[in-house]
C-alpha cells in the first residue's frame, strides 16, 4: 500500500494482487553510461571539449531505488562535474599525457560520492578531447619544430661522427704510410750499404787479382796494361764530341804518336814509382848480409839506371804495339 515491503530475489515470487506491487526493477549487470560532450578549462586556460563513457553496476537495489530519484542521471552529472574539476587542476600537456591517471581520479571521486546510491563506478574512460583550432595548429607547429630540432641534432651528430671517423682514418693512413716509407727507406739503405760493401769487396779482390797478375807476368803484363791505357786514352778523345757541344782537345791532337807517347809517359811514371818501391823493399835484405850503409846509394843508383833503361825499351816497344793496334783499328773502321 505504498510502503517498501521486501526485495524479490531472482526466481519465482508470489505476490498478493492489489496488496503487493513491484515498484522498481534494477539490473545487477554492469551498465555503460555515455557522458555527453562538455567544456572544461585547463590550468593554463585552454578550453577543451570532452566526452566519455562511465561503467557502473548496482550493488544495492534498495539504495539505488530509494536513495536517489534517478541513479543514472545522478551518476552522469557527478561524472561531468568531477571531470571538470580534475581537468582544471592540470595543464593541457598533462591532460594529453596523463589520461589514465585522470580516468582513475574521476572514478575514485564518483565512487566516494555514490556510496549512498547503491551504485559503484567500475571505470571511467575519456573518449574524445577536442582542442581549439588555434591550439591544435600551435601544437602541430611545436611538434614539427621539435622533430626538426631532433633531425638537425641527429644530422649534426652524424656529420660530427663522420668527420671524426674520416680524420681518424686519415691519421691512421698517414701513420701507416710513414711507417711503410720508413721501412722502405731502411730496406733501401740496407740494400745499398750491402751493395756498396759487396762492390768494394769485389773491387778489392779485382785489384788484388790484377796486382798478382802484374807481379807474376812482369814485362808481358806491364806491356798489356800499357796497351790498355793507351787504347782508353784514344777512345776517350773519340767520345768527346758525342757527349756535348763544347769539346776541349789537346793541341797535338793531330799527332797520334805524340798522344800515345804522352799516355805511355804517364804510365811510365807510374811504373817507375812502382819499381822504386820494389827496390826499396829489396835493399834491407841485402843490407842484412853485411854490406853496410854505404852500399845503399850505389844500389839505388844502379837500380835506377837499370830501371831507366828497361823502362825506355819497354816504352818504345809498347808504343810500337799501340801504333800498330791503332792503325789496324782505323783501317777496320
Amino acid at each position: 500500500m505504498g510502503r517498501f515491503s521486501r526485495i524479490l530475489q531472482p526466481g519465482l515470487a508470489i505476490l498478493v494482487p492489489v496488496v503487493d506491487r513491484i515498484a522498481y526493477v534494477k539490473s545487477l549487470k554492469e551498465a555503460a553510461i555515455e557522458i555527453p560532450s562538455q567544456s572544461a578549462i585547463t590550468a593554463d586556460n585552454v578550453t577543451l571539449e570532452l566526452d566519455g563513457v562511465l561503467y557502473t553496476r548496482v550493488f544495492d537495489p534498495y539504495k539505488a531505488s530509494y536513495g536517489v530519484e534517478d541513479a543514472e542521471y545522478a551518476i552522469s552529472q557527478l561524472a561531468q562535474t568531477t571531470m571538470r574539476s580534475e581537468i582544471g587542476q592540470l595543464t593541457l600537456d598533462h591532460v594529453l599525457k596523463e589520461r589514465a591517471a585522470l580516468n582513475t581520479n574521476i572514478t575514485a571521486a564518483i565512487n566516494e560520492a555514490a556510496q549512498d546510491w547503491g551504485v559503484t563506478c567500475l571505470r571511467y574512460e575519456i573518449r574524445d578531447i577536442h582542442a581549439p583550432e588555434g591550439v591544435v595548429e600551435a601544437m602541430h607547429r611545436q611538434v614539427t619544430a621539435e622533430r626538426s630540432k631532433r633531425a638537425e641534432i641527429l644530422d649534426s651528430e652524424g656529420q660530427r661522427q663522420s668527420a671524426i671517423n674520416i680524420a681518424e682514418g686519415r691519421k691512421q693512413s698517414v701513420i701507416l704510410a710513414s711507417e711503410a716509407l720508413k721501412s722502405e727507406q731502411i730496406n733501401i739503405a740496407s740494400g745499398e750499404a750491402e751493395a756498396i760493401l759487396v762492390k768494394a769487396k769485389a773491387t778489392a779482390r779485382g785489384i788484388e787479382a790484377v796486382a798478382e797478375a802484374i807481379k807474376e807476368g812482369e814485362h808481358s803484363a806491364q806491356a798489356a796494361i800499357s796497351l790498355s791505357v793507351a787504347e782508353k786514352y784514344v777512345d776517350a778523345f773519340g767520345k768527346l764530341a758525342k757527349e756535348g757541344t763544347a769539346v776541349v782537345v789537346p793541341g797535338n791532337v793531330g799527332d797520334i804518336s805524340g798522344m800515345i807517347a804522352s799516355a805511355m809517359a804517364v804510365y811510365g811514371k807510374v811504373s817507375e814509382g812502382t819499381a822504386r818501391t820494389v827496390a826499396a823493399r829489396s835493399l834491407p835484405h841485402h843490407n842484412s848480409h853485411g854490406h853496410g850503409h854505404d852500399a845503399e846509394p850505389r844500389a839505388e843508383s844502379r837500380a835506377e839506371g837499370l830501371q831507366s833503361g828497361a823502362e825506355k825499351e819497354k816504352t818504345d816497344e809498347v808504343a810500337r804495339s799501340v801504333l800498330e793496334s791503332f792503325e789496324q783499328t782505323r783501317q777496320k773502321r
